[in-house]
């Protein structure tokens, strides 16, 4: 990873075109996952090949299962069943990946073999005690490093199935407890202050595990079998929001993304971008593997400050970055509270992105748990993204309202999330170098 690498991106005023946006990272992670402990082959098509993806799919070839690539984004996966993993025979390190390290602590936690997870200067500084804590309770032996990693888990523990009530919205934590439970003896059921994604129960029924959900709860059997399945992969739409926001502000002819993944429990940034006015319109809708997905239209307008509901703070977690963006381009007050999950994300978001906003000249105040951005004038400037991937890229498209260039340090990891980001960037119009 370079430190040094950087964007310079001049002010545009105009962006347009159509583009296809890489695979979802959320699902790429798990249909590696849950291929590797399916029974049979597993293809993946549209697969994300971006560097956090990649450490999963390390992780799973260094405890023994096959895996191949035939292109880019196609992955074959050579199932091992739910005991076939071996010990790895070194750490598994997943570089920045929080999701990949945390799903398989739960992946991990009643397999017979000891196994340690670690991860990037960046990943290292992240709470791993909440899952930790409830895989305890099920019964499996882990270790965190002062509460962050490097995890250590001890093998050939048996596992118990829990009833267990998140504190706070999590997905994370909600596969991990899931992922175990499918090694544990009777039913496990997580219950949920508000809806997260649902990636993982989604995939499981792809893989034929039965998943039920009464309301809040969701719930699964342990000892079930995975088979192989395919995978198709649609766009991520937590890519895709730069470029919803970048049309927004710009795309005054349309922009419109190609087969974008629509999961409900992912659509936060859309409902939140339309409160503040934009013209975002939904064509093509279609479902794939039980993930639904559509082309989106976005056309310039006139974006207004909003107070952002928290029922959709879960719903558009990863997204917040460029929504501040949008929010410092809209006319009047934008507020959001709620949302103290971002202070632990690959930086403290809000601090971060705060930080940013300011050396812009944005006005804004930083809350406990959220921000309050006044919308109006983006000055020139340099950004540091403190090496977060979304923070690197929404600065990236506030280009588009900026009275000057914009430099942005520490981009390296955009990698991590979104391989090709900038030529992507460039094609649709931004002046990014």
């Amino acid at each position: 990873m370079n430190p040094d690498a950087r964007y310079l991106v001049q002010p545009g005023r105009r962006v347009g075109g159509e583009l296809t946006i890489p695979g979802d990272k959320s699902i790429s992670h798990r249909a590696l996952m849950l291929g590797g402990i399916a029974e049979g082959r597993t293809e993946i098509h549209g697969f994300l090949p971006s560097e956090d993806c990649l450490a999963t799919l390390a992780a799973l070839r260094a405890m023994g299962v096959k895996v191949d690539l035939p292109r880019s984004t196609q992955v074959v996966v050579h199932g091992v069943g739910a005991h076939g993993l071996s010990a790895p025979s070194q750490v598994l390190d997943l570089g920045n990946s929080g999701t990949a390290l945390r799903l398989f602590m739960g992946l991990l936690a009643g397999q017979s073999f000891d196994s340690t997870l670690t991860g990037d200067a960046s990943l290292v500084k992240r709470p791993m005690e909440r899952v930790a804590e409830p895989l305890r309770e099920m019964g499996a032996l882990i270790e965190t490093h002062a509460g962050k990693p490097p995890v250590r888990i001890s093998g050939g523990r048996t596992l118990r199935a829990i009833d267990y009530d998140l504190p706070v919205p999590s997905a994370q934590v909600k596969s991990a407890i899931l992922l175990a439970g499918l090694q544990a003896a009777g039913t496990t059921r997580v219950t949920e202050p508000a809806p997260t994604r649902d990636h993982t129960e989604r995939m499981l029924q792809g893989f034929g595990v039965h998943v039920s959900r009464d309301g809040a709860t969701v719930a699964l059997e342990g000892g079930q079998r995975l088979t192989g399945t395919r995978i198709d992969v649609p766009a991520d739409i937590s890519s895709a929001a730069f470029f919803l926001v970048a049309g927004a502000l710009a795309a005054h002819d349309g922009l419109v993304l190609r087969n974008v993944g629509m999961n409900p429990t992912r659509t936060g940034v859309i409902d939140i971008l339309r409160l503040m006015g934009a013209d975002i319109r939904m064509e093509n809708a279609r479902v794939s593997g039980g993930e639904p997905s559509a082309d989106l239209r976005v056309r310039a307008s006139a974006l207004r400050g909003v107070r952002i509901p928290e029922a959709l703070v879960p719903l558009a977690i990863d997204e917040f970055p460029v929504l501040f963006i949008a929010a410092a381009a809209a006319e009047g007050v934008t507020e959001l509270r709620g949302a103290g999950e971002l202070r632990v994300k690959e930086t403290d978001r809000l601090a971060v992105m705060a930080e940013g906003l300011g050396s812009l000249g944005v006005v804004h105040e930083l809350l406990p748990d959220g921000i309050r951005i006044q919308g109006g004038s983006i000055g020139a400037g340099v950004v540091d993204s403190h090496g977060d991937h979304r923070i690197a890229m929404a600065f990236a498209v506030a280009s588009l309202r900026a009275t000057g260039p914009l430099e942005i340090l520490d981009v390296a990891n955009v990698a991590t999330s979104f391989p090709g980001f900038a030529p992507l960037a460039q094609a649709v119009g931004l002046l990014i170098t």
